[in-house]
């Protein structure tokens, strides 16, 4: 290779020389020259192919011998590593029959220690099922002991009070009976005119007793003049002149059972039609009362100008409240005010007022009286505090003495407590200022 390098060399060395040479030269000679590089490149070009050729065959000789000491190289570099693979499968072999047999060995060892531990394990289950069912047995006779005491105890107490109930709902049915009893009378007497009517004039007079004095009210009186109707009870109103001195408020009791017990009836039927025709019924019967209490019993200016009916159950009144405009109807066409129980303890309340009021206006000037008579002994009042203001600040004057006294005693006290005692048995009295 470097040979070839030589020669290339050379030649362009040559080619070099020959141009200079023909720069330098004269035209005449240039063909002379031309000849002579020819042969002289001839021979140049002979040699450059026999050096090449020898070059071609040391190359080839190179790589031949180069092949035949790779493939050498690689034959023994193979034959090392299959030797190697080989004394490695050997020592893995080997090494695997050891870790086979020391695996063996562990799995005898755990065989033989589970065999142990799972004896041990039976035994202490065994035991446990023993301790347990021996502990089950003890607690399920503590508990049916316990059990057979608690029941026999809570059964007799609840025998005991079934049969307090039961003596409960005995005396129960007694008084239930008693109360159908005092029911069906109750009922024989509502279903009797004159005894409702009695019944509600009996309400009437608890309600006006309960609230008013004797003197406000009066029963069975015969409010019209010259009439002999009597209206079950007249509250007294004062009179508005010298001729009238007392005006009446008549005030009667009436209780349509009859009526109202078919509308109940029919209402809880639900039938449409016969709760129609008794709601007429029943509002035809109030505008009756109504027209009889007017007619009977009102005689302006003896009497108000209106009067009042009361009806003694709630249920009922609250019916006629229902009837749409029947309450406005009777008070305006009728001059009767409706009160039901409550009602009616309104308006008696009402009245006891308005006496309360009547009363405080006429004793108005007894009132005034007993003020100045009050304000003159307040004046007196006066002149006591005054008084006595002075003996008190003379007895501060008397405590503040003492107390200046009191002083000067507990000073001499706390200092005879600093009295000494001598070793010679003798008193020494600390010399004090008095």
């Amino acid at each position: 290779m470097t040979t070839i390098i030589l020669l290339v060399l050379n030649t362009i060395g040559t080619v070099v020389l020959i141009f200079l040479l023909l720069k330098n030269q004269k035209s005449d000679n240039t063909y002379q020259i031309i000849k002579e590089m020819e042969v002289f490149l001839g021979r140049n070009e002979k040699g450059l192919k026999d050096e090449m050729s020898l070059n071609r065959r040391e190359i080839a000789d190179s790589e031949k011998r180069l092949r035949e000491e790779l493939g050498s190289l690689f034959k023994g570099f193979g034959d090392s590593i299959d030797k190697r693979m080989y004394e490695l499968a050997n020592i893995q072999n080997k090494n695997f029959e050891g870790f086979s047999i020391k695996l063996s060995e562990l799995i005898d060892k755990n065989d033989v220690k589970m065999d142990k531990v799972r004896e041990a394990v039976e035994k202490r289950l065994e035991s446990l099922q023993k301790d347990n069912s021996e502990k089950l047995e003890a607690m399920r006779i503590t508990v049916d002991e316990k059990l057979h005491a608690t029941l026999e105890k809570r059964f007799g107490e609840s025998f005991k009070v079934v049969s307090e109930r039961l003596e409960a709902v005995h005396k129960g049915l007694g008084e239930m009976q008693t109360l159908a009893i005092g029911v069906g009378d109750l009922k024989k007497v509502l279903s009797n005119v004159k005894s409702r009517g009695t019944w509600g004039e009996a309400q009437l007079e608890n309600l006006i007793g309960e609230i008013l004095t004797p003197e406000q009210y009066e029963k069975n009186v015969p409010t019209k003049k010259n009439k002999k109707d009597i209206v079950e009870f007249a509250v007294k109103l004062p009179g508005n002149d010298t001729e009238i001195k007392q005006i009446w408020l008549p005030i009667d009791a009436k209780f349509p059972m009859s009526d109202y017990n078919r509308l109940v009836e029919a209402q809880e039927q639900a039938n449409l039609e016969a709760i129609e025709e008794s709601s007429k019924a029943l509002e035809l019967r109030i505008k009756s009362e109504a027209k009889d209490i007017r007619d009977k019993y009102l005689d302006p200016p003896y009497t108000t100008d209106f009067g009042i009916m009361f009806l003694p159950v709630e249920s009922l009144y609250a019916e006629v409240l229902r009837t749409p405009g029947l309450f406005e109807l009777i008070r305006r066409d009728y001059k009767v005010i409706i009160a039901g129980p409550t009602t009616m303890q309104v308006i008696l309340n009402s009245l006891q007022m308005s006496f309360k009021t009547l009363t405080i206006q006429k004793r108005s000037s007894e009132v005034w009286m007993l003020l100045g008579t009050v304000t003159n002994e307040f004046g007196k009042f006066g002149e006591l505090l005054e008084k006595t203001k002075k003996k008190i600040m003379e007895a501060g004057v008397t405590i503040e003495d003492a107390l200046t006294k009191t002083k000067t005693i507990s000073k001499k006290l706390s200092k005879a407590e600093n009295m000494q005692v001598l070793d010679t048995g003798t008193l020494v009295i600390e010399k004090t200022d008095d």
